[in-house]
């Protein structure tokens, strides 16, 4: 009976172990279910999720993209005035590669008097300009002859691609020239998944084989030396999460390269890893895509690389910093050549091929020589224009494309001879010149465009605009629009004035007792020659005689639109300007009274090329013709005969030029305000802290304006003769009517009937009371008026 009960009790046992047993795996099978159901419902959220986190940024606007500002486009026709070398700079600038037989687009081959360039094209807003294959024939400094060697036609005028000067960055500070797969230059694609991907078209978006290789590695090393990222997980690392090598970022990555690749063609996804890949850093700037990063280092478009510098960029995917060509040039050089050897070896070129692309330099463009960057004070103008129309997300996000007036010739000229003057300065004064700062404002007098802006002698700082924000007083360049209110209110060239003393009571009980600047009087001077000299105490007679409220309607007609004081002082220029507001006002005298808001923006369109806005021609008649024509006699006289006469000893007498020269109180300022045919330009000379200069407007600022006017070489200034003028010869010791035989008479614009009707007598002819006007003799005045 025991053992039987032993056995039951035995069977009891294994009974309830089993019941247990089966018990313990339903509730692991439960469990298991449960939780495989949860994963799954957990992992089709995800899943959900990643798949519209992917799609909406990669079917939505992918990128922020800059808007681009380009210079005006050269355009080249037969009788223009430009030299082999002007063409070199301005092609050199657009990336165009000087070779000894021109076989395709961006190439130019220099030959005597001969230069043929095969152009780009580029799609303008008002219509294409195909590529071209074009001879230029040249004649000293003069183009010649246009001539399409493709068609066999002799064209009246080419537009070049315009070089872009800059954009108008994200606050992420990222630029980036987006290409499409079809425009990548032969063998980048290739180099690029021999080197970073070679089963790109074979996986799903993540490489087992090469996560599985990596980890060997690591393992083997101990340490994370290697990724087994693919193309696809590095653009999804670039586009959605950060760089940070997690075990989380790298789970999210996972699903989402997946999930990219199954809604996503191959080529879409190498386009936007083309297009996003960081490539380096400009400044602030960072450099995305193989098309920015082909115009970065290489200045040229990237259609146009070759085998050598595709080899370059698709090292530097690796590290755009460690192996930087212009920091590390040799590590670089033995990246670059390993990419080659590679494509050696899968079949892509052959051994020779390897051979001399590997001995070939890296090419690279220097930096400070690209156009990019190149022009802040100009970008500044830009900006300040555009944030009128457009929000500031707008200009750094849509991709505009922002067409302005700044020639670049003429930029590179200003700020050569801003560069190359203060240093002569500084030499000559020693201590007493260190620390010269200076701005330039150069517009087309005809047109009204800002066509270079020089904001400090360092001339590519970003920092303070002098050209637009540097306002001081304007000395006696405020001069000739008291003079212009007294013509308006009777006076003449030919009127009397009283260079005397003169002491005024101000309202605060002070003295002012202004002085010429050699602290002489001259008694009874003609206006004409008042102006010339810039006599400040003929200039404060005047002034008051004809009253303050006259000279400041005058100012405000010219285009002065800031507050300006009812102070005796301001006839001599105490007002503050910058040279930007000069300049307009400076505009209305040179295009014959009519008042031109100067605009350095021609045209913004979208970034395929819809028009948004266009900033036309604009004018209105402020001033009467036939007064600014008195006083451009006026200002002539200032470089003929007055205190900016040694503009002569280096340009030649046929310019004609009109202008103006100031120097604040306590010389601290000095400014010349003058132009020709086709330029206008204004120039400042000072020092940040205010302090006093070792010389006047004739030793610092006229100095760097003629050096920029000898650089460019402008078309000289010819006035048409207003109708109710007449030239009369005067006396110019009395104002009083003469006769050309008479020694020491000139002739002189009037207003016609307000010449004096009273003649001198110099034994030549009898005085008499009538008219005799004649044609104008001496050759300046012909030249002038032809």
């Amino acid at each position: 009976m025991s053992k039987k009960r032993v056995k039951t009790t035995r069977r009891r046992g294994q009974n309830q172990k089993k019941s247990t047993g089966r018990a313990i795996f339903k509730w692991m099978f439960a469990a298991f279910l449960k939780l495989s159901i949860l994963g799954a419902v957990f992992f089709a959220v995800v899943l959900i999720y990643v798949d519209g986190q992917v799609r909406e940024k990669f079917e939505g606007k992918r990128w922020a993209l800059p808007a681009k500002v380009y210079a005006r486009p050269l355009e080249l026709y037969p009788g223009q005035s430009i030299s082999i070398q002007d063409l070199r700079e301005e092609l050199t600038g657009l990336g165009y590669r000087f070779v000894n037989a021109a076989q395709g687009p961006g190439n130019v081959e220099v030959a005597n008097n001969r230069v043929r360039v095969l152009t780009r094209g580029f799609d303008f807003p008002d219509g294409a300009e195909p590529q071209r294959r074009l001879m230029l024939e040249f004649s000293g400094e003069r183009l010649q002859r246009v001539h399409d060697e493709a068609r066999n036609e002799n064209l009246p005028l080419v537009r070049m691609e315009p070089i872009q000067i800059g954009g108008i960055y994200p606050h992420s500070n990222e630029d980036r020239d987006l290409i499409r797969i079809e425009e990548a230059p032969p063998f980048l694609k290739e180099a690029l998944l021999v080197v970073e991907d070679r089963d790109y078209y074979s996986h799903h978006g993540v490489s087992i084989k090469g996560i599985s290789r990596a980890l060997w590695v690591n393992i083997q090393a101990g340490r994370f030396v290697q990724g087994g990222s693919t193309l696809t997980q590095q653009l999804i690392k670039n586009f959605y999460l950060t760089s940070e090598r997690t075990l989380s970022r790298k789970l999210l990555e996972l699903p989402m390269a997946l999930v990219m690749d199954f809604r996503y063609e191959k080529d879409e996804i190498l386009e936007a890893y083309l297009n996003e890949v960081y490539l380096g850093q400009s400044g602030t700037r960072a450099v995305h895509g193989f098309g920015l990063a082909s115009q970065f280092y290489f200045s040229r478009p990237v259609t146009e690389l070759e085998l050598h510098q595709v080899a370059l960029l698709v090292a530097m995917v690796k590290g755009p910093s460690f192996y930087d060509p212009r920091r590390n040039p040799e590590r670089a050089m033995q990246r670059r050549n390993l990419v080659l050897s590679m494509l050696r070896d899968h079949g892509y070129i052959s051994d020779s091929q390897f051979q001399e692309v590997a001995a070939l330099p890296l090419g690279i463009a220097q930096a400070r020589s690209l156009h990019k960057g190149a022009y802040p004070a100009y970008l500044d103008l830009v900006r300040r224009q555009l944030r009128k129309d457009y929000r500031d997300e707008d200009l750094s996000s849509e991709g505009l494309l922002i067409f302005t007036a700044l020639d670049p010739l003429v930029q590179s000229r200003a700020d050569q001879s801003m560069v190359t003057v203060l240093n002569d300065l500084e030499k000559r004064h020693g201590a007493r010149g260190k620390d010269l700062q200076g701005a330039m404002v150069v517009t087309d007098p005809q047109t009204g465009e800002v066509l270079a802006v020089v904001g400090g002698k360092d001339t590519r700082y970003e920092g303070f605009n002098r050209g637009l924000d540097a306002v001081r007083p304007i000395g006696s360049l405020g001069k000739p629009a008291v003079f212009l209110a007294a013509l308006e209110q009777g006076y003449t060239l030919a009127s009397v004035l009283q260079d005397t003393p003169i002491n005024m009571r101000l309202p605060n009980g002070d003295v002012w007792s202004p002085q010429n600047f050699d602290r002489q009087t001259y008694g009874n001077v003609l206006m004409h020659r008042a102006l010339a000299r810039s006599l400040n105490l003929s200039t404060v007679n005047l002034g008051m005689a004809i009253g303050l409220p006259k000279v400041v309607d005058v100012l405000k007609r010219l285009g002065v639109e800031r507050d300006i004081q009812l102070f005796p002082s301001m006839l001599l220029g105490a007002q503050g300007m910058a040279p930007i507001e000069v300049a307009e006002m400076y505009q209305t005298f040179a295009s014959n009274g009519f008042r031109m808001p100067l605009r350095s923006i021609r045209m913004v369109t979208t970034a395929d090329g819809e028009e948004l806005s266009r900033y036309p021609f604009q004018l209105r008649q402020q001033v009467d013709a036939a007064y600014v024509h008195l006083i451009q006699y006026a200002m002539q006289e200032v470089a003929r005969e007055g205190t900016a006469r040694s503009i002569y000893q280096r340009l030649p007498t046929s310019l004609n030029v009109a202008g103006k020269t100031g120097t604040s109180s306590d010389q601290r300022d000095s400014w010349f305000a003058g132009y020709t045919g086709n330029r206008l330009a204004v120039v400042w000379v000072g020092r940040d802290d205010n302090s006093q200069l070792p010389f006047t407007s004739t030793g610092g600022a006229l100095p760097v304006w003629i050096e920029f006017m000898a650089r460019d070489k402008p078309e000289p200034l010819v006035a048409a003769r207003p109708s109710g003028i007449e030239y009369v010869w005067i006396d110019e010791e009395t104002g009083l009517r003469s006769d050309p035989l008479c020694q020491g008479s000139r002739q002189l614009p009037f207003i016609t009937g307000s010449a004096p009707q009273v003649s001198v007598d110099c034994g030549q002819h009898p005085s008499v009371n009538t008219p005799t006007p004649v044609e104008p003799s001496s050759g300046w005045l012909r030249n002038w008026l032809r």
